[in-house]
Formats: C-alpha cells, sequence, structure tokens
C-alpha cells in the first residue's frame, strides 16, 4: 500500500466501534478496511496488507490476543494499536509484550488514536485535506 494513502484494518466485533473508527479514519484521509472478528480479519491477510491495524481485545471466537499471536508466528510487522476496555495491568502488559505497538483504553480521542496510528507507522501522516 503506498504511503500515500495507507491502508487501516479496524477489527472489533461492535458495530458501532466500527462505524465510527471507520468514519473518524476516513475523514483524515487514511483508507480502512473492518472486520467483525479476528478470524475475518486473519483469513483477509492473503489478500490484503494492511499498513496498519487497530484492534479490539475481546472478542468472541478468535481474540485480539489470539490475532496478535497469529502475527508473531508468521513474522509480520503489521503495526498493532490494542483498544480495550479492559484496564487491567495484566492485560497491558500481555498485549504490549505479544507485539501489540500501544495499548489504549475506549473511548479513546481522536487526536490520540490519530498520533498512535501516525507513530506505530513510523511518522506517516496522512494527506491532509484540502
Amino acid at each position: 500500500m503506498s504511503k500515500d494513502c495507507p491502508l487501516i484494518a479496524v477489527i472489533d466485533d461492535e458495530r458501532a466501534v466500527r462505524k465510527a473508527l471507520e468514519r473518524l479514519l476516513h475523514a483524515a484521509g487514511l483508507t480502512v478496511e473492518t472486520f467483525s472478528g479476528g478470524g475475518e480479519f486473519l483469513a483477509a491477510l492473503d489478500e490484503h496488507q494492511p499498513d496498519c491495524a487497530v484492534l479490539d481485545l475481546n472478542m468472541p471466537g478468535v481474540s485480539g490476543f489470539d490475532v496478535l499471536q497469529q502475527l508473531a508466528a508468521v513474522g509480520s510487522r503489521l503495526p498493532v494499536i490494542v483498544l480495550t476496555g479492559n484496564n487491567s495491568a495484566s492485560v497491558k502488559e500481555c498485549a504490549l509484550g505479544a507485539g501489540a505497538a500501544s495499548f489504549h483504553l475506549k473511548p479513546i480521542g481522536d487526536l490520540v488514536l490519530l498520533g498512535a496510528i501516525a507513530a506505530a507507522m513510523g511518522g506517516v501522516h496522512p494527506p491532509s485535506k484540502q
């Protein structure tokens, strides 16, 4: 994917959260793909390679932790921003230890999320709207 319009994957089982994040990221000039679960996201990696992923941890079936483990198992360097409602130090430690680029609590501020995505992608900022 071109750095001119990075592709961001949003993986969350809550439809309202996916839609809100999709609107925010589109408004920031990013291309977005949404997934309702970890299994759906992992299956799509054969066809699409996002530049960054925004991942919920607590999902039925394939959890966010499972996604992080699968990515690590294949040596993926995909930067992953974890969003969760679980404010536990051990959950944060596990997510970061499993390879997450950053860990944030829901709800997250728009600028905080956009900054985390930019930082995770090595400072690549979305194109400015003209």
